[in-house]
């Protein structure tokens, strides 16, 4: 057994930004967070310069996040780091429910066959920190540690921010400025921003812990357990045999007491009751809050991650949601930066994300509502589920022990492109595209692969030969465009087309999936959700779905 050993990057002295007047970049992120690094690495390969700063020098302290489902990981593919991470995690489906000793619920997260990631994994937020941070630094990202922003002014049409750094303090100045700095933001702050929303009056003990265990890798939470009376406990496993514990304490606990190892070891050896040895590994006491800015545009300022929304840890929404956020405000940006679509196009990205933030916290609220009652009547409602729940099927559905995080299906975006056809199943405008197998130059591949950084039209089709030239000429002209359409086919069949690439369905899921016919197309935006479907591939409407997309309209 072993810890975790955190790594101490270079520190770069700012003296080439110490000058007068200020520098002024197009685009500066604030917080190397998960959030942050990530919107940095997505602006690299959108082909923008970025500058970030951050105060530490360090990964984050504790596995702190640690579920991540599997939008997230198809957005972590597409930044390039998604399956050393998946290496390294815990997959798993199966989450169990139990009041006292009795299992009452149990939901599984295994999604149909044929998607390339699981329903979750589990890992230390300090490994995803710590892969952002190399895929950052090989993508020319230009990273200043011990970098704290002490002072902001918000224009027209840049920012200004002040840094205080072992060298001294500068400014620079930003054409556009992400702010992902955490729950607490500083920047948010000081421009005196406020959040709105529910605070929950709770205190949780989280206690990693690290220890050789042959407790199943499944997500388990326990109500009134015999260990732990009159309270909840939730337990993950981790990599290198760290275990998450999640201890509910009441709002009346002493945060300074409850951290002392003399209280936390007993409660762990309590629960794990036998003498197994075990060695904490971080410790810390968390309350939590279900709310968000009114806005997260404010002129040339971005806001994402919990900088802009915050919610309860139950169902791993916080995470996930802020990686959705750079995923869907970076491609938008980087048009904005290279001329390619008015500012306006930022203004979806505070509605979308505002419409998803309402919704993780709307189902976050619920669940936290469930698993800490705070009126009798709520009370007896809980333990009635419980109870109900341990023989009827009927009642499990009552049982909210946390609605695990899914990506939000944007169908109210002005971008979308509304259907004209009628098509079957989920992948409608506005949906996260499903996964699906595929087989690329004779190669055993996945679709979400083949997509990203782009728009992309897919023409599916039985046989490639059915292609006629006309309609490969007007795919082969939208590619030609400012903001470029790349034409992708999906065949059938295997089969070659000079300048367009092919994906085979081999075993039918995208024609499922997706409930393709021949001639069916589907735009489908930068983060691979779809903006518009059709029967048949006509030019003029695929362009003009595509500039309504970019606000061109």
């Amino acid at each position: 057994m072993g810890s975790y050993t955190y790594p101490k990057f270079a520190y770069v002295p700012p003296t080439d930004l110490m000058t007068t007047p200020p520098q002024r970049r197009p685009l500066v992120v604030i917080g190397a967070g998960p959030v942050g690094l990530a919107a940095a690495v997505d602006a690299r390969l959108q082909g923008l310069e970025v500058l970030l700063f951050d105060e530490d020098d360090s990964v984050s302290v504790g596995s702190r996040a640690v579920c991540y489902a599997k939008r997230t990981l198809e957005i972590l593919d597409r930044l390039g780091i998604g399956q050393p991470l998946c290496d390294k995690g815990v997959s798993w489906n199966i989450g169990r429910t139990f009041l006292q000793e009795d299992e009452v619920y149990q939901f599984n997260l295994v999604p149909e066959p044929g998607h390339k990631r699981p329903g979750m994994i589990n890992l230390q937020q300090y490994y995803l920190e710590e892969a952002l941070v190399a895929r950052a630094l090989e993508l020319g990202v230009d990273i200043r540690w011990k970098c704290k922003a002490v002072g902001v002014t918000s224009e027209a049409d840049h920012a200004v921010v002040r840094i205080e750094s072992p060298e001294g303090e500068f400014s620079i100045e930003a054409d556009w400025l992400v702010v992902a700095d955490g729950a607490r933001s500083p920047i948010r702050r000081m421009l005196g921003l406020d959040m709105e929303g529910q605070v929950f009056k709770d205190r949780f003990l989280i206690a990693d812990v690290v220890m050789k265990a042959d407790f199943p890798a499944e997500r388990r939470l326990w109500f009134d357990p015999p260990f732990h009376r009159g309270q909840s406990v939730l337990l993950h496993k981790q990599a290198d045999n760290v275990w998450r514990i999640d201890f509910q304490l009441g709002w009346d606990a002493d945060p300074e007491e409850e951290t002392k190892p003399e209280r936390v070891v007993p409660r762990i050896q309590a629960m794990l009751g036998d003498e197994r040895p075990f060695a904490l590994e971080w410790v810390s006491i968390y309350t939590f809050q279900c709310r968000r800015m009114n806005k997260f545009k404010h002129q040339r300022l971005l806001f994402a991650g919990d900088a802009a929304h915050q919610v309860s840890p139950f169902g791993a929404r916080g995470a996930n949601s802020g990686l959705q956020d750079a995923d869907g405000l970076m491609w938008k940006l980087a048009l904005v930066i290279k001329g390619l679509a008015p500012e306006s196009l930022l203004e979806s990205y505070n509605d979308e994300r505002v419409y998803a933030a309402d919704e993780n916290i709307l189902n976050s609220t619920r669940s936290t509502d469930f698993i800490t009652p705070k009126s009798p009547t709520s009370v007896l409602f809980r333990q009635a589920a419980l109870e109900l729940a341990r023989h009827h099927p009927f009642a499990r559905k009552l049982v909210n022990s946390g609605r695990l995080s899914v990506p939000s299906f944007i169908t109210h975006s002005v971008l979308n492109t509304p259907d004209v056809d009628v098509f079957a199943g989920d992948m409608l405008p506005g949906a996260p595209m499903d996964d699906a197998p595929i087989t690329c130059n004779g190669q055993s591949n996945w679709l979400l692969d083949q997509l990203g950084h782009r728009f992309q039209c897919l023409v599916y089709v039985d046989e490639v030969a059915q292609l006629d030239a006309q309609t490969l000429r007007d795919l082969q002209r939208l590619a030609q465009d400012a903001v470029a359409v790349e034409p992708i086919v999906v065949s059938r069949q295997a089969g070659a087309v000079d300048g367009v690439t092919v994906l085979v369905d081999a075993q039918g899921l995208f024609a499922k999936r997706y409930d393709a016919q021949p001639g069916s197309a589907w735009l489908v935006r930068p983060d691979q959700h779809v903006v518009a479907r059709w029967r048949g591939v006509h030019r003029d409407a695929i362009a003009a779905a595509r500039d309504r997309a970019i606000c061109n309209v």
